[in-house]
Parts: C-alpha cells; sequence; structure tokens
C-alpha cells in the first residue's frame, strides 16, 4: 500500500475507528470532556495529514495543467 493510501485511512481511523475506546467525559483536556479534545485533535491532524498528502503526491509536482 502506498503511504499516500496509508495517511488517507488515518483520519477515518482516529475519528471513528476509535471512537468506541475513547467514548468517555472524564478526564478534562485542555478544560475540554476527553471525546471533545478527542475530535478537535483530529480536526487539526486531519489538516496536517492532507497537507502532507499534498506535499508528497506526485500529481501535484507536473505545475500547472491550465
Amino acid at each position: 500500500m502506498k503511504l499516500i493510501h496509508i495517511l488517507g485511512v488515518l483520519p477515518f481511523i482516529g475519528l471513528l475507528g476509535l471512537l468506541p475506546l475513547i467514548n468517555q467525559v472524564k478526564p478534562f483536556v485542555l478544560g475540554m470532556p476527553f471525546i471533545l479534545f478527542w475530535f478537535v485533535l483530529w480536526v487539526v491532524l486531519t489538516t496536517v495529514i492532507l497537507a502532507i498528502i499534498f506535499r508528497i503526491d506526485p500529481a501535484n509536482r507536473e505545475g500547472d495543467r491550465s
């Protein structure tokens, strides 16, 4: 499997796959219930992962096709 595919699956696993394991209100992290912190964390991580995918995708290296 390519690295791009693995990185693309990570947000899905983090948000939906691990949800039954982290479904708790306590402990509080940064003043938020843990599950809310988990979602906010994955929104940020998804943005970073998509930026990495954009950088390493060979289709984006060919330049502007217009």
